[in-house]
């Protein structure tokens, strides 16, 4: 078990170190929206390169769960879509590969929104 914990908990840590001196380091012209477009992007750019797919091996969760994460799955969806449906499966794909995260996503929010009431 602790295998799986260590490696996830390092490489997700790294992770958000990066993130975190980004904004830390480049205030104010890097945001947490800068950040987030950034860690989608890379981890996209990074997956079609097959870059990202040693550090999913050796971090499991902790490299799949941040952004990063999310553009490397758009990525893989897209690229193996391709493979199947030509072209057009680069449209689909990565929507395909990321709907259940999306869909959670969307879920959970509305739910938290009609739960809880903001203090504005």
């Amino acid at each position: 078990m602790f295998e799986m914990i260590i490696p996830a908990f390092i490489v997700g840590g790294v992770i958000c170190v990066i993130g975190q001196l980004l904004m830390d380091l480049t205030k104010p012209a890097f945001t947490p929206a800068h950040v987030l477009v950034s860690f989608v992007t890379g981890g996209a750019i990074l997956g079609a390169l097959g870059l990202y797919e040693p550090l999913v091996k050796i971090g499991g969760a902790g490299a799949m769960i941040p952004l990063s994460g999310f553009g490397y799955t758009l990525a893989k969806g897209a690229m193996e879509a391709v493979g199947k449906r030509g072209i057009m499966g680069a449209l689909s794909g990565g929507v395909e590969a990321t709907a259940v995260g999306i869909a959670a996503a969307v879920f959970f929010g509305y739910l938290m929104s009609v739960t809880f009431s903001p203090k504005g």
